[in-house]
């Protein structure tokens, strides 16, 4: 799974905010305070749809759009893709969980049980 970029972080979060799928309308006003064209939206929409991070479907003529996994799954991802880029996991491990708050390894320490 890749990273996203700034405004498809952006759309993406709107997906997450929705727990059915939504129209590029509903997308676009909901980023209105970026002055985006509605054309640009459509355009991330379908690229995010193409990389697997947004499903759709038809609805007439429109599209609706959702996110094909929650921000945690992403969010996880990222740690494990970034967890891949060294040959030391239990190190990058060991220097992860000291930096983490004491809340969020009796978080981890909960999980793991």
């Amino acid at each position: 799974m890749g990273r996203l970029g700034e405004l498809e972080r952006a759309v993406m979060d709107v997906l997450w905010a929705h727990d059915a799928p939504v129209s590029v309308r509903t997308v676009h006003d909901e980023l209105s305070g970026r002055d985006l064209a509605y054309t640009t939206v459509m355009t991330v929409l379908t690229r995010l749809a193409d990389k697997g991070f947004a499903a759709r479907e038809r609805d007439g003529r429109a599209w609706l759009y959702g996110a094909s996994a929650s921000r945690e799954r992403y969010v996880a991802q990222l740690m494990l893709d970034a967890l891949g880029q060294t040959s030391d996991r239990g190190a990058a491990l060991a220097s992860f969980a000291r930096a983490v708050s004491d809340e969020d390894a009796e978080q981890l320490r909960r999980s793991l049980s």
